[in-house]
């Protein structure tokens, strides 16, 4: 069952949901369009309603199964139904209730994300696009999509109405636009970068803020891309040539070894962006599984490596160059505690205005939220070489 493989996956660190899913109905192919909807859609409200990871599928079914007579009544062992539900067998008791968050990490999420607002992190995300400016204006761009809202808040953002299937559209076959949602947009706005600039991407990963910063280079200057995982840094060359971004470089880092291999761009970078990796904790609108695989041990791990990057990514800024640091999380320890650590070690650096109007301050930076922005959550700053 498509739930079971994902809950072994959340507690074992294996693929994705969407992998999962990916791979499960390519082996199904006989199931037809409206059979594996509905198979998708069932598995998303569990991952959904459960704050803490199900003992398993059936457990979790039977669970929910008390609240919706509708689910209850599929339980009648007939044809590809499961077996009628017994009740002296296990449920998944307490788990799903009392909100869609693990209670274990309640008191690391921002003061500004409310109970209110932490009921909209997990709804149905928007479908955000980006305009690329190296090969089309956004209104032209927007005109190609049916039903397509223009978004003020970024200068080359639009939203298309939730559920659109764009995969194959011929804009983003060609370049002209990526999907890209409307955080990610800002905090390559904030970037503020300029043709001819040094710019270096350093947590790169498949380059959609790369391929955001080529755009607002305007193809100009040089854009390093660095990484260091291979398959997803692999995937930015040829996005980048669709785009039109000839003058993106990649750079495969090993590592703990990243300063050594960047020595060559030691102080010569006018900006850094450090995208660090995080807990995610912005986007469990569209990875809702994902809250399943963070532990105690987990967030205090990555935390420890957003503090290192940051170390790293202002060693190769020039003197009086910026870096703008970003997490896509709304947890305090991951956002303005970690810059407020990172400048309490460095006096040679100071926090400027982030430049951008979306937002809310915390500490240093800004936070975005769904509830408040639309967006994804992230957190930002951008600081100031001395």
């Amino acid at each position: 069952m498509l739930l079971d493989e994902i809950i072994v996956a959340a507690r074992d660190g294996g693929a994705s949901a969407d992998q999962i899913a990916k791979r499960f109905f390519a082996a199904r192919r006989y199931a037809g369009s409206k059979d594996r909807r509905a198979v998708r859609d069932l598995t998303w409200s569990v991952i959904r309603r459960f704050a803490e990871r199900p003992d398993n599928a059936r457990a979790a079914f039977i669970t929910m199964a008390q609240d919706d007579p509708e689910l209850a009544a599929l339980f009648d062992g007939s044809g590809y139904g499961p077996a009628a539900i017994d009740d002296a067998e296990a449920r998944t008791h307490g788990r799903g209730q009392g909100g869609v968050l693990p209670q274990w990490i309640l008191p690391h999420f921002s003061a500004l994300v409310d109970g209110d607002e932490q009921g909209h992190l997990l709804n149905r995300a928007p479908l955000d696009i980006r305009a690329n400016a190296l090969k089309m204006a956004r209104d032209d761009a927007a005109a190609l999509f049916p039903g397509a809202e223009i978004l003020d808040a970024s200068p080359f953002a639009f939203r298309l109405p939730t559920g659109t299937a764009i995969e194959n559209h011929v804009a983003i076959a060609d370049g002209c636009a990526e999907i890209q949602d409307l955080g990610s947009q800002l905090i390559c706005d904030a970037c503020a970068v300029l043709p001819g600039m040094t710019v270096l991407d350093l947590c790169a990963g498949a380059g959609g803020k790369t391929l955001a910063l080529s755009a607002l280079m305007k193809g100009r200057g040089r854009l390093i891309a660095s990484d260091t995982n291979r398959a997803r840094l692999a995937e930015l060359s040829p996005r980048a040539m669709r785009a039109g971004a000839r003058h993106v470089e990649t750079l495969l880092l090993n590592p703990g070894q990243e300063s050594g291999m960047l020595a060559a761009l030691k102080d010569k970078c006018d900006l850094v962006l450090v995208d660090a990796p995080c807990s995610g904790s912005g986007t469990w609108r569209r990875n809702p599984e994902t809250r399943w695989r963070l532990t105690p041990a987990r967030l205090t791990a990555v935390m420890a490596q957003q503090a290192r990057l940051m170390q790293i990514g202002s060693e190769m800024a020039v003197l009086g160059g910026h870096m703008v640091y970003a997490v896509c999380s709304l947890l305090t320890g991951e956002g303005k505690a970690q810059v407020a650590n990172f400048l309490a070690q460095n006096p040679d650096w100071r926090s400027v205005p982030v430049g951008i109007a979306a937002g809310r301050a915390e500490g240093d930076g800004r936070l975005l939220t769904p509830a408040y922005d639309g967006s994804d959550g992230f957190f930002l700053a951008r600081l100031q070489k001395l």
